[in-house]
This record gives C-alpha cells, structure tokens and sequence, in this order.
C-alpha cells in the first residue's frame, strides 16, 4: 500500500534541493528577483494595504464591525449562510485586496463569532483583487487602457459573487438549522457596539498600538512570500524547469504562446499578466486568460492565505477550490461582455484624465513608500521593545 504522507515527504524534499542547487547555480538572477519582490512590497503593497488593515482593526476593536453586522445579517445569511460579520469582511477585502479577507475571517473565528465551516465559506469569497489593482496596475499598466478595467473588475468580481453564492451550499448539512436572521434597527446596532467596546477593556492607545503591531507583523509575512515567490519563479524560468509545465497545457489543448505566460501567471499573478500581454494575441484570449489568473489568485497569495489561517482550524482546501471555481467564472463572464458588450481596445487619449490620476497615484507611492514603510517599522520595532519592558 501507498504511503501517501511518504511520498509527500519525499515530493517536498526533491524540491527543496532542486531550488538550492538552483540558488546556487543563478545566484545573480535570484538576487534580483527578490529585490524586485521587495520593492513592490515596500513601494505598493505595504503602504497601501497598512491603512486599511490598522483601521480595520480599530473597527473590530471599538466593535463597529460587530454592530454593521447585526444590520447585513439580513442579506448576508440568506445569500451566503454566513453571519452579518462577514459581510464587513466581505466589502474590505474586496477595496483592499489580498490577504485582508483571509486575516479579517481568522479574526472572527478566533473571537467565536463565526463556526469553523461559516469561516470555510466566509474566506472562499472574501479575498480579491482590489480595484486599484485592477484598474491602475492590470487595465492601465498592462494593458494601458483604462475602459478595459471596468469589465475586467465586473468579472473578476461578478465571479466573486457566483462563488460566494455556490459556498452556501457548504457541509450546510452538518450544521444545525440556523436561526432566522433578524432584523435589527440601526438604535439595537449602536448598542451593540457600545456593549462590545465596554468588553473590551484597553484603551485607546493600547488598542491604536496593538493594531499598528498586528498589521505590521501580517504584512511581513507577506512580503516574504512575495519575495520567495519571486524568487522561485525566476529560478525556473532560468532552470528551464517551468517548460514542464507546458505538458499540461498542450494536453488540454492551449496554444504554445500562452504556455509560459500562464504558468508563471498561476505562481505569480502580475509576472504572469505582464507576460501575457506581452504575446500580442487577440485581446479576447489576453481578458479571458488574465481574468482566470486574477480568480486563481496565485500561488504565491495562496501561501499567504495558507499561513495566515495556518494556525487556526480553518481548512484551505474549500479556500483552493473556489479559487479554481472563481477564475473559470470570470473567464467566462469576460467572455460574455466581450461578446454582448463594446469592449475594444479604445485608445488612451480618451482616458486622459484616469490615466493621469493612476499615473500620479503610483509615483506618489514609488517616492513616498519606501520611507513610510521604514518608518512604520522603526515605530512597531518601538512599540514591541516598550511592552516588553519591565515597567
């Protein structure tokens, strides 16, 4: 008989050595492959995603998510089977992107409001692409045409939704029959939010640096799998090993062109956007192609979503599922618009203005970043050398 843990174990270790030998073999072209994941961390992902992920957890600590979940359960257990509460995590993570969902739902689970398969459900739908991503990095940056990013945001969200609405149909079984949702006023929301700041017993500096600390310490860690991931997708691109990836895709009857692209877009997903868009195909097969990869998520986000739920009982296998489930629905939806919708390749002097604000939007970031994200560690740095002071 198989022993499928042995087989796994020894699956692992292959290829860490191949990646070590790797690394020594391209040290150059590693070297640069992680500074160039550090550089979109410390320039865009972490200056942009820290602001939200310190006022979210303000919002959970004042309680404000817990009373605008009394007033969504209404909506959000009929749709979805999962409780009010999610219906915050739902919104942010879709304005400020991956892995926000995946962290807000850990949260909720840590703290019993949520069960351990409404969580399963709840982080399936609530991790996406944030709309800034979509418009200003893959329909300006890539593409450089800002009219396309509203049909590649409507399917990448639209597929979002369809997932979310097949996920209430989860285990639904194994759980008790949930009690009907009630409607509460906006006055019962208010209370609710009163009642849960009272159980919350730091004050507002403590909660302030708690909440700079917790964000700082996830983005970290999601910087690391950016680098790493960066890293190894350079490394088999240079070993030549990634074209044995290609076996799979001319089995399933994809064209040579779009055989790299792809593979590196299903283990990072910009590096495989801009390779993408690069082939100079039909624009069709480019939104049909990039929109499976922006629902796929990647590789690399997927292991952040893995490690921020790693030490709670949230399986990610329900997570792995739905990412294949929403990038097949939005490659059709893309498909669909394209064929029912204007979409063309319109030209960029009729776009003038986005084109100018997303232009300025990430120069700003690219100059002012890289010292906002130093100094926000310097700062964590302070806060987690003074708790641990004696006092």
């Amino acid at each position: 008989m198989i022993d499928i843990a042995k087989l796994t174990t020894a699956a692992f270790t292959l290829l860490l050595l191949f990646f070590t030998f790797a690394l020594i073999l391209f040290p150059g072209a590693a070297l640069t492959a992680s500074l160039r994941g550090l550089d979109l961390w410390a320039t865009k992902v972490f200056p942009s995603l820290l602001p939200f992920f310190i006022i979210a957890e303000l919002l959970f600590g004042f309680g404000v998510v817990h009373g605008v979940g009394a007033l969504c359960e209404r909506f959000m257990r009929p749709l979805f089977n999962v409780p009010g509460t999610g219906g915050f995590v739902w919104v942010m993570g879709m304005v400020s992107g991956y892995p926000a969902g995946a962290k807000w739902t850990r949260d909720l689970r840590e703290n019993g409001h949520i069960t351990q398969i409404e969580a399963e459900r709840l982080v399936s739908f609530s991790n996406a692409s944030s709309p800034l991503f979509l418009i200003g990095v893959v329909a300006v940056g890539f593409f450089a045409d800002p009219a396309l990013g509203l049909f590649i945001a409507a399917a990448h969200y639209g597929g979002n939704l369809l997932v979310g609405l097949g996920m209430r149909f989860y285990r639904y079984r194994e759980e008790p029959p949930s009690a009907k949702a009630q409607t509460k006023s906006i006055l019962e929301a208010l209370k609710l939010i009163h009642y849960t700041r009272m159980n919350d017993e730091r004050s507002f500096g403590q909660l302030l640096g708690d909440a700079v600390v917790r964000s700082v310490q996830t983005l970290l860690l999601v910087g690391g799998f950016i680098m790493l991931f960066s890293v190894l997708t350079e490394l088999l691109k240079q070993t030549e090993a990634i074209q044995l990836f290609s076996i799979l895709f001319t089995l399933v009857g994809i064209q040579e062109v779009y055989q790299i692209p792809l593979t590196a877009g299903l283990f990072e997903i910009t590096t495989g956007i801009n390779a993408l868009t690069d082939t100079h195909t039909p624009l069709l097969t480019q939104l049909v192609f990039v929109s499976f990869i922006l629902g796929f998520h990647g590789l690399s986000i997927q292991a952040q979503i893995a490690s921020v739920l790693s030490d709670t009982d949230i399986r990610f296998a329900p997570y792995f599922w739905s990412r294949i489930a929403q990038g097949t629905f939005a490659a059709i939806l893309i498909f669909i618009f394209y064929q029912f919708l204007d979409i063309s390749k319109s030209s960029v002097d009729a776009w003038t203005g986005s084109h100018t604000q997303e232009s300025v939007l990430f120069s700003f970031l690219d100059y002012y970043g890289p010292p906002f994200t130093f100094f926000m560690l310097a700062y964590t740095m302070y806060l987690l050398l003074k708790t641990k002071s004696p006092r």
